[in-house]
């Protein structure tokens, strides 16, 4: 990539969120917003999600190939094996389980995570070798399922459920949250919605993970800072909030009077719209196909909804055409399996953490940190100090 010499210290404006602005190269993943086509390395995102396990998908992105069957089954083993949490940090999950608070259903995850780091003495990224730095990362990613399940029973008065080896990553975490073993159906539905979710081009907690990491940071310090910002609402925070509008509308003949009221307030509504995508988020057709082979009365509300809300927003704002993202298809689909809302961005995370690892790996190849400029636009200085009366 060519980039304009920097020696001058000329300011370059650009556009507002760094719409457009291309910061890097990077052989992992892209979005063709235009075509409504997404891929993680050469191959379809959708496609990867119908068709390969979770760990299949982490592996490309990782280490650059899709994985036959052996290595498949060698990879998921490694995984397995770094799932369960270590007794130190075990001992405090309760205690960060009562003092993670609602409101931020990822505070116990990274206060988790930042300990795990802090145990384990973790070296910064500057100071090890690739392959220590993948030992780091998949380490901690592995873990992050068993955490949040942990979190999630302690909060409910239950015992965590160990994960068993046997079980690959997706059954393992409907294993550790149910304490039994899920059918294959709910296998299958929740490892398409991982998988669809693993990575997404340069979002915004995907470039915090970078940002980090170009520091030199330790992995535990990347995969904390990501999560800071996919607490956000504008981000991993929206699958409740789709299923919140659900639950205002209430029926069917009360979704127009519903959607005026929004546009009328300004307000957004959750689950449709993206920054990048211009026709319909491939993520959403595909999770809509997994609800839709669940059915039942839900789900038949959540469908009318999202087909009727984008003729009413053509009505109101002509031309501005807004389509379903990932998260609302995303929050029925994790409904019917039984996960409660404050679960839905945790385990939107379990996924995007897995990502964020192989984003991570690539950055820690380039030595040049990430440090933009802003412009000033406060009061002219240099001023003289008052005096303190």
């Amino acid at each position: 990539m060519q980039s304009p010499s920097r020696m001058d210290n000329a300011p370059i404006t650009v556009p507002r969120g760094l719409t457009n602005v291309v910061v890097t190269e990077t052989g992992l993943s892209d979005v063709r917003g235009n075509e409504g086509f997404c891929h993680y390395r050469q191959y379809s995102a959708t496609e990867l999600a119908e068709s390969r396990p979770v760990e299949d998908v982490w592996m490309l992105l990782l280490d650059g190939e899709l994985p036959d069957a052996a290595a498949g089954d060698a990879f998921a083993a490694e995984v397995a094996a770094e799932a369960p949490v270590r007794p130190d940090l075990a001992e405090l999950l309760p205690a960060i389980a009562r003092a993670a608070g609602p409101a931020d259903p990822l505070a116990g995850l990274r206060a988790a995570l930042a300990l795990e780091g802090s145990q384990r003495g973790l070296r910064p990224l500057y100071d090890l070798t690739r392959a220590q730095r993948r030992d780091d990362l998949i380490g901690l990613a592995a873990r992050v399922p068993t955490i949040v399940a942990a979190l999630a029973r302690l909060r409910a008065g239950d015992r965590p459920v160990e994960p068993r080896p046997d079980l690959g990553l997706v059954a393992n975490y409907l294993y550790m949250l149910r304490g039994e073993q899920a059918e294959q159906e709910h296998v299958a539905a929740l490892s398409a919605y991982l998988v669809a979710a693993i990575d997404h081009g340069f979002n915004a907690s995907t470039f915090t993970a970078r940002v980090i990491a170009s520091t030199g940071a330790d992995a535990a310090s990347c995969l904390v800072g990501a999560l800071g910002a996919l607490s956000g609402p504008l981000h991993g925070g929206a699958p409740s909030r789709a299923l919140d509008s659900l639950d205002e509308i209430g029926t069917p003949e009360h979704i127009d009077e519903w959607v005026s009221e929004q546009l009328r307030a300004g307000r957004r509504i959750m689950g449709f719209g993206h920054p990048v995508y211009r026709t319909e988020d491939p993520r959403s057709a595909l999770l809509k196909r997994v609800a839709k082979g669940f059915g039942g009365p839900r789900i038949d509300f959540a469908v009318a909804v999202e087909e009727r809300i984008p003729e009413l927003l053509e009505r109101h704002k002509p031309g501005r055409a807004l389509h379903t993202n990932l998260e609302w298809y995303a929050g029925a689909v994790m409904e019917h399996l039984g996960f409660e809302r404050a679960l839905f961005t945790p385990t939107f995370a379990a996924a995007r953490v897995l990502g964020w690892t192989a984003n991570i790996l690539e950055q820690s190849e380039d030595s040049k940190i990430i440090r933009p400029s802003a412009r000033y636009v406060g009061p002219p200085a240099p001023q003289p100090v008052p005096d303190r009366v």
